[in-house]
């Protein structure tokens, strides 16, 4: 590989002539830099990393935390558009990206000896045990941290406006002239917080009340356990006439179960999800849902991020909501027109 003194002989200038043009330096003229980096393409000439992260106190490399908790994976849709999205930002900034994981090589480290390692200029936490201690001392690190779906006083947080999200779904249900709701909620976090909050600020406004029995917890995007929790609701002396998913990929779990118990969406039981993912608008019915923008979080997640790093002074720590979608979509019965009673599941 060339060297930055072989560039400069080739260019006929100094090597801090040839150092200035890589480095963006304005007291260099348009034409030579022009020149300079024209040579260094045709000769393949790159600067040592090492170097360069010295001289510049950056590497130019981003971390992303992204665990996988639940078998969520990067095959998940929702994660997949958003870290795609994240990564073409980034590099369009010039920034490579790096997933952090507790090996490397034979050595086994902690998330932020991690950071440490690879001195990543700055850290994305896209999903991740929010509680886990590893996690904490990186966001409570020197180190510029964004995270998305999940709220630190310490980070600049990336989320839907879940509260405004389940108010129009939840909303559009009761209009649809649903009472019997039953919602099956993620795991702990300020996201499920938030959603639980704002759907009992409508059933409220609305004056509905409904059993304690219709709320569970179960774990975002698994199926297989919103299956198991759906059949506990379908076996209720009075079973709700609406199931909320999570998310989409758990709504897939709940049809499953109903389809299963010989009911039929949307006629005998109706239900929706949350995300917004395509594989869910391709099935019949289509399932009603919250779309999140899974491109912007990523891209907006990724902007801060640089900006913090690159202007820390000028970068707030706040928290960013953005806009959601309501999809209709077929999967809810409109119980206005007509009302056909629920079929009675057996008890198994």
């Amino acid at each position: 590989m060339a060297t930055i003194k072989e560039l400069s002989i080739k260019c006929g200038v100094s090597v801090s002539t040839v150092s200035k043009a890589l480095n963006g330096y304005k007291d260099i003229g348009d034409e030579t830099k022009r020149n300079i980096l024209k040579v260094a393409h045709e000769i393949g000439y790159f600067p040592d990393a090492n170097a360069r992260a010295l001289k510049l106190k950056k590497t130019y490399n981003l971390g992303v935390l992204f665990s996988t908790l639940f078998n969520h994976g990067l095959r998940n849709e929702y994660f997949a558009h958003i870290l795609a999205s994240f990564n073409e930002y980034a590099t369009s900034r010039g920034y490579d990206i790096n997933f952090i994981e507790h090996n490397i090589g034979n050595r086994k480290m902690s998330f932020l000896e991690h950071c440490r390692y690879r001195n990543f200029d700055g850290v994305c936490i896209a999903c991740a045990d929010f509680f886990d201690k590893e996690v904490l001392e990186v966001v409570n690190s020197k180190i510029p941290v964004v995270v998305i779906d999940h709220i630190y006083n310490d980070a600049i947080s990336i989320l839907s406006d879940n509260m405004e999200g389940m108010k129009q779904l939840t909303q559009y249900i009761i209009d649809l002239g649903h009472k019997d709701i039953a919602y099956i909620h993620g795991t702990n976090s300020s996201v499920t917080h938030n959603r639980l909050v704002s759907f009992y600020q409508v059933l409220q406004e609305n004056n509905i009340t409904i059993p304690k029995e219709y709320v569970v917890e179960g774990i975002y995007r698994d199926a297989d356990t919103a299956g198991v929790l759906a059949q506990r609701l379908l076996d209720l002396p009075k079973p709700p006439t609406c199931i909320m998913a999570p998310d989409d990929y758990s709504a897939l779990g709940v049809m499953n179960t109903a389809r299963r118990n010989n009911l039929r969406v949307p006629d005998d039981i109706s239900v929706v999800g949350y995300d917004g993912i395509t594989l869910a608008q391709a099935l019949e019915p289509k399932l009603t849902t919250i779309r999140q923008d899974t491109d912007k979080i990523g891209t907006e997640a990724a902007r801060q991020l640089i900006n913090l790093i690159e202007n820390p002074m000028s970068t707030s720590i706040r928290n960013l909501f953005l806009k959601v979608q309501l999809i209709k979509g077929e999967s809810v019965a409109d119980l206005t027109k007509q009302y056909k009673p629920m079929k009675t599941v057996g008890r198994t």
